[in-house]
């Protein structure tokens, strides 16, 4: 084989590598996108069904849970709003990381709660559910800017 022959081989193997090293990531890139977004429904309804709807329904375990709390069903009412909203704000672009960071406070004062009202039972479910919360959060916080951007149009 002569030497030309032997450097288009080459810069064609490479070539051909280096375009399926781009796909590749492509690819990985759109699997991590749709990982992504299937974790923020996911949450989303968890928040929206799992826990704002016996809050807002008034669930006899909400009620009683509020009650011993020593907060009454208006705090109820409320943190269950709350939490729908950040569940509608989860599946809202422009709004899906300051979403997920309102939910992580909110998760917060839920472990706080839990481990001094309720001596620490069903503490960890605050505490599982600000790692995912964490990771939307950072994971969409390009679109914190561009939120900003639109805020100041309208001020």
């Amino acid at each position: 084989m002569s030497e030309t022959a032997a450097s288009a081989a080459a810069a064609a193997s490479a070539t051909s590598r280096t375009v399926v090293v781009a796909e590749t990531a492509t690819a990985r890139g759109r699997r991590a996108r749709i990982a992504l977004r299937a974790l923020q429904v996911l949450i989303a309804l968890f928040y929206a069904i799992a826990s704002a709807l016996p809050k807002l329904t008034a669930n006899s375990s909400a009620v009683e849970s509020f009650d011993k709390i020593g907060w009454g069903s208006g705090a109820m009412y409320v943190i269950g709003a709350l939490e729908l909203a950040g569940a509608v704000a989860l599946l809202v672009p422009l709004l899906q990381s300051v979403a997920a960071t309102a939910l992580s406070a909110l998760m917060v004062g839920a472990f706080i709660v839990q481990m001094t009202v309720f001596h620490g039972e069903n503490a960890a479910t605050p505490l599982i559910l600000i790692i995912p919360l964490a990771l939307i959060a950072w994971a969409r916080r390009g679109q914190n800017a561009e939120l900003l951007r639109v805020l100041r149009r309208r001020a």
